[in-house]
Order: structure tokens, then sequence, then C-alpha cells
């Protein structure tokens, strides 16, 4: 029988390395690095990051590939803080084989993970985002023709009993004590001061309060009814695939009818540069040219404003329209003639087949991305710190349906009661096949040399890094 007496016992001061512990890489990071190592994934990152980084100076930086590596594994594992993704990765022999970590270094902190995403800046992140849209092109996962766009609220690192006035600085607690010295009580009690607050209309006004350490957070009724600082997160989904084409992070009180233009924009723009790429060299359209031709949305996006501006722009919409009773249309044919199209199409068949998908593929997306990718609450502060984080996070999304399309298994929990003949062993031959079969279509269409695909002059950053995807030599 073993017992603690027999084991205790003096460590060696040197241990060789055939002895250390060998990591038990998880079956799921060890298909998804053969993934990205046959795309190119370090190499694309590293070329991109290259202006943040300079050799020989101070401390030796986290490498991009494991930096992007562990905001990925912040999704797979529903983290939501960099302190618990560190924790994670220190905790776990198969993470630090995913990160590519070996036995004698140690896994990176929760201060260097922050210090390095504050460093690249967030077209870096957008460009690695990009880049995986690009892969998911490849398979055949992005079409970019029918786009459809949802909206939720984030909790922000930020305390409601924080807020301070826009006007004159003051604590909340503060300006009750004016307010009740003012109507004639000198000495408040605290029940008096929330008799008086109780009277008061538009308490939690965004005009007049803030968060002195979270400007962009704003005052919000949260879904579950309770009142919190909040941000609102909206991503784009391609209605065809499930994948998400864009992501953006607005004020929690901006309207869904104020920041659908923006989303749409970005969506356009990532889908107009993965086309202009992948099209060229296949010589045929397999993702939309011209960005998305039809948009798909709830009733809180509907106006009579944005229906004519979306007509305008060539997009057909079908867009819920809500319950308001007559209307009147006087000096308003173009407004009308808008409503009355997304009335006839939402009411077609086609129209109620999105509809219908809307639960499907945009509520999932939601409920992968925010309750169990836990981002539900963010930890960070400021719009492009948590659009650093929600792009890289929607990017693991993508490489998950990928996966989920390759070998039927999408996250690390999804193997959970699964036997492993019934899809990863499989992986190696079928994912091998489907990469080669549709890499030798565009192969075929590209010429030799890696300077042979090029853009038009008004070609943007993002065209240029994504050039990256298809000058890599290929295994």
């Amino acid at each position: 029988m073993g017992t603690r007496a027999g084991r205790q016992r003096q460590e060696e001061l040197w241990v060789a390395t055939a002895s250390l512990a060998r990591p038990t890489s998880h079956p799921f990071y060890e298909r998804l690095n053969a993934v990205l190592d046959e795309c190119g994934f370090d190499e694309f990152v590293e070329g991109v990051c290259r202006q943040f980084y300079v050799d020989n100076v101070g401390r030796r930086g986290l490498a991009p590939g494991i930096y992007f590596r562990t905001l990925l594994v912040g999704y797979f594992e529903g983290i939501d803080s960099e302190r618990g993704i560190a924790w994670r990765a220190a905790d776990s022999l198969g993470i630090r084989s995913f990160l590519r970590i070996a036995l004698d270094e140690g896994s990176p902190d929760h201060s260097t993970i922050s210090r390095t995403r504050r460093l690249i800046d967030l077209e870096t992140h957008r460009a690695v985002f990009a880049w995986i849209l690009g892969v998911l092109a490849e398979s055949g996962l992005l079409r970019g023709k029918t786009i459809g766009i949802d909206a939720t609220t984030l909790e922000a690192n930020a305390a409601l009993r924080s807020i301070v006035r826009r006007d004159t600085g003051e604590r909340y607690e503060e300006f009750l004590t004016r307010l009740s010295q003012e109507s004639g009580i000198p000495t408040p009690t605290r029940a008096q001061m929330a008799k008086l607050d109780r009277k008061r209309p538009k308490k939690g006004s965004n005009e007049e309060w803030a968060h002195p350490h979270d400007p962009d957070a704003r005052i919000m009724k949260m879904k579950d009814g309770s009142t919190h600082m909040a941000h609102k997160a909206e991503h784009a989904v391609d209605m065809e695939t499930g994948a998400v084409v864009a992501v953006t992070v607005q004020a929690a009180n901006l309207g869904d009818t104020a920041s659908v233009q923006s989303t749409l924009e970005q969506a356009g723009e990532h889908v107009a540069v993965v086309a202009e790429v992948l099209n060229e060299a296949a010589g045929c359209e397999m993702v939309q040219p011209d960005g998305p031709a039809e948009l798909v949305t709830d009733k809180g996006y509907h106006s009579r404003e944005v229906v004519l501006q979306l007509k305008e722009a060539g997009v057909r919409t079908y867009i819920s329209e809500p319950d308001r009773g007559p209307q009147k249309w006087a000096d308003q044919k173009a407004e009308q003639s808008a409503v009355y199209g997304n009335r006839r199409r939402v009411r077609g068949e086609r129209g109620k087949g999105l509809q219908r998908q809307r639960g499907e593929k945009l509520e999932r997306v939601n409920a992968h991305l925010y309750e169990t990718g836990g981002m539900r609450r963010v930890h960070l502060r400021g719009h492009d710190n948590i659009l650093k984080r929600l792009l890289i996070h929607a990017g693991g999304l993508n490489l998950g349906l990928l996966l989920r399309t390759l070998c039927g298994v999408g996250t690390p929990r999804g193997l959970q009661g699964k036997r492993m003949g019934t899809s990863f062993e499989r992986f190696g031959m079928i994912d091998y096949i489907l990469i080669w079969f549709v890499s030798s279509i565009f192969e075929a269409k590209v010429k030799e040399g890696p300077n042979e695909v090029t853009s038009p002059r008004n070609e943007t950053p993002l065209h240029q890094l994504f050039l990256c995807l298809h000058s890599r030599p290929r295994a």
C-alpha cells in the first residue's frame, strides 16, 4: 500500500528533460492547432504585429501567436476575464500545449496579456478577424449575400454607486445631500434622502450622469429587469452559414435604428475584402463581391428612414414591422414605397423562412458568444478594449463552426459523451481531403509567385494584410 511517508523524498537539484511530465493535448485543441498551422496562422499574426515589437529591448514580449490563442481559449473555455484565462493556462497542461508553451517556460500572467492587448491596436485585431473569415470562405462557409443583425447588452465593469454628475462632478450621495439641504433639511438622514430621491423624475438619466472610470458605459435596464452600467454589442451573421461577419460595440442607450448602419458597413467591408481576394484567385464568385445584398433583422430596427436608406443603398430588407396602426404618408412617397416593399417581402415565403431562421442563426450566436462564451459581463473598460476582445471571441466562434463542419465538434465541451471514433478519429482524413480539394481549386487559378495576387490602388490597409492569406506557401 502506498503511504504518504513512503512518498516523502528530497527533490532533485537537476531534473532530466526526459523525466518531466508530458502534457496530454486535448483532442479538440490538437485539431484546432492543426488547422491553424495548415493555414499559416502564426506567420500571418507575426507579420501584422511586427510593428508593435522591438528586438533586444527590454523583457521579451508575448508572441502574437500565443496572445491570440489565449483570447481564443477565453471563448472555448467560457472564461470572461483575462485573469481567469491566465489561471486556466497555468493550470492545464492541455492548454499549455495548445498555446505552444514548453514545460520549462512560465505561462503568461494576466498583466502580460492585458499589456499586449493595449499595445496591439484595434485594426490589427480586426485584420486577424478578417483572416479567420478568409479561412471560412476557403472552406465554403461564407457567402456574404444575406446578413442578419442583432444586438444585446453587456454588463460593464462599472458600478452604479460610483457615477458622478456630468456638470458638477458630484457623487450621487453628495448630490442628494445638496438637494436635501436646499429643500430645508440641514442634516438629512439616509431615509430622508431616499424619500426625496423617489420623487425625482429621470433620476438615472445618461445625459446627467457618467462613470468616472468608464465614460463609454451607460445606465441601462438589462434583460433580467435589473439596472446596471452597460455596453451594446451588435453582430452581423451570414444567414446561410451562421458565420459571424462583423462585431461592433456601441453605447447601450443608442437605438437599434441608429446603430444598424455602422454594423452593416463593417460587415460590407469584411465581405468585400474577402471576396476581392478569393474570387480573383478562384476565378468564380464564391463570396458576394459587392457586400451584403439582403438584410434580416427584428422589429426594433424598423423605421421609415432606415428602410429608405437601405433601399437607396441597394439592400433588400426583411425587417419585421411593428404594429403601428394606420399611418400617414403626406409628402413621404419614397418612404411609403420602401416600407410597403419591405412589408411585402416579409410576408412572402422567403421572408417568413428568413424570420424563422433568425432564432436559429442570430439568437444562437448570442448564446454562444455571451452565455456559454462567458462575455455577458465584461471586465474591460472602453469600447476599443472591449471590441478587441470581442473580435477574437467571435473569431473563435467562427473557428468552432469550421471544426464543427469538418468533424462534428465545435467546442471542447462538445466532446463530452461522444465516442472518439465517431468524430475525431476520421478528422485527419476528412480535414485534409477537404482542405486539399478546396486549395487545389485556388492553386489552379493562382499564378506561381507570392506577388501575383494584387489588389487595386485604392485598397485599404485591411486588403494588404489579407493578401498574406494567399501568398503563403502550401504544404
